[in-house]
């Protein structure tokens, strides 16, 4: 979960390392006329991405006249698709230097690794493709809970051959690596950030802060949570989309490979996925990319992740379908159960459940092609036959196959092929 950078200003503040001062966070230009402010400020877009500031997200303003001019455009704005509705003020904050400090696990050893550059500002990625022995990492095994000083020290003696600070500052700087570590063990993050640490008279300030707290730990951060207002989930990358949120109101996990509203393209057929597990909806993700590629010219789409978790009940089966049959974009659906601890039997249910509510509806049903095999396989069978006999009609779009007479390739193969012939394409 990513947090926005006024929340993680705020984390920061607690751990004792300087920020610049906050005014508030406004969601209207208007706002800004009943705020009492020293100029110059920052007027910072938040949203959940990056680039805010090369996308136009982030402007510096001299007055109140001229901040709200900026706050109307910007409220204006999308950055990467995502619309602007809320905007932090704060002060601006003026340097002679900067840098970038940040912390993160290498996944290869466990070790948690700090990483600074003399090159703040700009995308780190940049300068470790482009300029890298401007960049310095330091592994730090994993049970240690505080930064070693000696550490802190050779990381700051690196960063002061471009910077050239007094001993002062350069303490300062010492003492703000080790908070960051702090703040990165204390709160279970996956990453803690700054860019760009701004070096001033008065001694370094973030003027930027990103963090993202790991998933797996969020129950060890109630209180954290509490305290920033935070109730729901988020990605640590993006702002959940419209579907992503109707999914998660629904307690199953799902995540839209495509950026809210995408267009389609008119000679491609976009594919949602209902998997029978995590580890089978990323293959299949897969599956159906390659497939597209080797037989229908890289004219396939997968549209999404998305995962039933562990023996759902057939309500939430039937909410996975309604939401991809809702979804525009998407052309057919493919679907496999292999069984394990989920029902062959809910499954099925689930599904016949969505289309004949959708027919009764007169709603849009999007083909399903798919496979079962599994737990409760024979009273899946039984509940299907007999389903097909009763409503013929509002069933006629799925196309179900019982067990292993074919493999789960072949079955996403002839789903693919199928909906190309009804468009009349070629492959």
């Amino acid at each position: 979960m990513r947090l926005y950078e006024y929340e993680a200003k705020k984390v920061f503040d607690g751990m004792g390392i300087p920020v610049p001062k906050q005014y508030d966070v406004i969601h209207s230009s208007s706002e800004i006329e009943k705020m009492e402010i020293k100029f110059p400020v920052m007027l910072k877009s938040m949203v959940l991405v990056g680039g805010r500031g090369k996308a136009g997200g982030i402007k510096k303003v001299s007055g109140k006249e001229e901040a709200k001019s900026v706050l109307e455009k910007l409220f204006k704005t999308k950055i990467r698709g995502y619309p602007v509705e809320a905007v932090l003020v704060e002060e601006a904050v003026n340097g002679d230097s900067a840098c970038y400090i940040g912390i993160t696990m290498n996944p290869g050893t466990y070790n948690n690794v700090v990483i600074v550059s003399s090159s703040g500002g700009v995308d780190i990625e940049k300068v470790a493709e482009e300029k890298p022995e401007a960049i310095f990492k330091k592994e730090i095994p994993e049970n240690n809970k505080l930064l070693p000083e000696i550490t802190a020290g050779e990381l700051v003696s690196f960063l002061n051959k471009d910077l050239n600070l007094d001993a002062g500052t350069e303490k300062k700087l010492a003492d703000v690596i080790s908070k960051l570590y702090n703040t990165y063990q204390r709160f279970d993050s996956k990453i803690c950030e700054i860019n760009p640490l701004i070096i001033t008279p008065e001694g370094p300030v973030a003027a930027d802060a990103k963090i993202v707290l790991d998933d797996n730990a969020l129950f060890r951060q109630n209180e954290l949570l509490k305290i920033l207002g935070i109730s729901g989930k988020r990605h640590d990358i993006s702002e959940p989309t419209k579907n992503e949120k109707i999914a998660q109101s629904s307690n199953f996990p799902y995540v839209d490979l495509l950026p809210e509203n995408a267009m389609k393209e008119k000679d491609k057929l976009y594919v949602g996925l209902v998997p029978g597990g995590a580890g089978y909806g990323i293959l299949s993700i897969d599956e159906v990319s390659n497939i597209g590629k080797r037989y229908f010219g890289g004219r396939v789409v997968p549209v999404n992740f998305m995962d039933s978790g562990g023996d759902p009940p057939q309500e939430r089966v039937s909410k996975m379908f309604h939401l991809l049959m809702d979804y525009p974009i998407i052309d057919l659906i493919i679907t496999s159960r292999f069984g394990g601890i989920s029902s062959c039997d809910v499954f099925i249910r689930g599904l016949i459940q969505a289309m004949r509510e959708r027919h009764e509806k007169g709603l849009r049903v999007v083909p399903v092609y798919g496979r079962m095999v599994g737990t409760d396989l024979p009273s899946a069978k039984a509940f299907l036959e007999k389903a097909k006999n009763e409503t013929p009609d509002a069933l006629k779009e799925m196309s179900i196959i019982v067990g292993n007479q074919k493999i789960m390739a072949d079955v996403i193969k002839d789903g693919i092929e199928s909906a190309f012939e009804s468009r009349g394409w070629k492959r």
